[in-house]
């Protein structure tokens, strides 16, 4: 049987196909997932990864965006009950729905240029017990910086918060057709069995974090006023009862530091309207 002509990778989607076996086995190998497992794949593009999950017996439910790979994606698989393609705009599509069960896992050669869109719709509850993904290194090491590192913003503090991030290794940039510009890395979140925060803090500390982040270099004492509109005692007492210095700055919070001044702020909004 000879190998179906593919069309050439669009740029505008970002495209660029994982090939090699050895790393397409270990991201598999990452996902922890036993038979009978359902896995959501973002982006299979020609399939290399869809392949290796189905041969482990795997039901996997792919969602390509690429409206010639999609039906190509079908056709290989024609008869195989456990594979259901779904050609859509991943953002567009509710993950969990889409698996149909629970648990469920999520696997994907994520675009890096809507990596961190994809990671948050990602985490949108109900989320996936495990989620493997091959992003720009940087990304990656901006996922699971600390607190004070180089790294360490908005994205991290907003994912961590909710789950943990391991880097488990790199790819190098040879192991693609065609080859990005930049090395990759395959990034693992598990969710965390207690969130730092609850189910209705999530949208507000989200704006908060990305708010404080938006003022990275001014202290926390001014980020709170401008945040919230506070006068500076107001603020001060809102910093004391989380148990941040005003004159640290947000690089050096942590998301259990930002879960505390939501709280705070949520409870004196509260008592304020009482």
């Amino acid at each position: 049987m000879s190998a179906p002509f593919y069309p050439r990778p669009r740029k505008a989607l970002g495209q660029h196909f994982l090939t090699d076996p050895r790393i397409l086995g270990r991201i598999a190998d990452a996902l922890s997932a036993a038979p009978g497992d359902t896995v959501v794949e973002i982006g299979p593009g020609r399939g290399a990864l869809t392949d290796i999950l189905l041969a482990r017996t795997l039901r996997v439910v792919a969602i390509e965006v690429d409206r010639d790979l999609a039906p190509m994606l079908v056709e290989r698989h024609a008869g195989n009950p456990a594979l259901t393609v779904i050609a859509q705009d991943v953002l567009e599509v509710n993950l969990a729905e889409a698996a149909g069960v629970a648990p469920f896992l999520v696997v994907g050669n994520v675009p890096y240029n809507i990596t961190t869109p994809i990671l948050f719709h990602a985490l949108q509850r109900p989320r996936a017990a495990r989620a493997v993904y091959l992003v720009q290194k940087e990304v990656a090491e901006r996922v699971v910086a600390k607190a004070g590192d180089e790294s360490y913003g908005a994205l991290t503090a907003n994912v961590q918060v909710v789950a943990k991030a391991e880097m488990l290794f790199t790819v190098p940039a040879g192991a693609f057709i065609p080859p990005p510009k930049v090395e990759s890395a395959v990034l693992r979140l598990t969710p965390l069995e207690q969130p730092l925060i609850a189910a209705d803090e999530e949208a507000p500390y989200r704006l908060m974090v990305q708010g404080a982040f938006g003022m990275r270099r001014k202290q926390m004492l001014r980020v709170v006023r401008e945040l919230w509109s506070l006068d500076p005692l107001a603020a001060g007492a809102l910093l004391e009862t989380a148990g941040i210095t005003p004159t640290d700055r947000p690089e050096v919070l942590s998301p259990d530091d930002f879960a505390r001044l939501l709280r705070a702020r949520l409870q004196a909004s509260r008592l304020t309207s009482a």
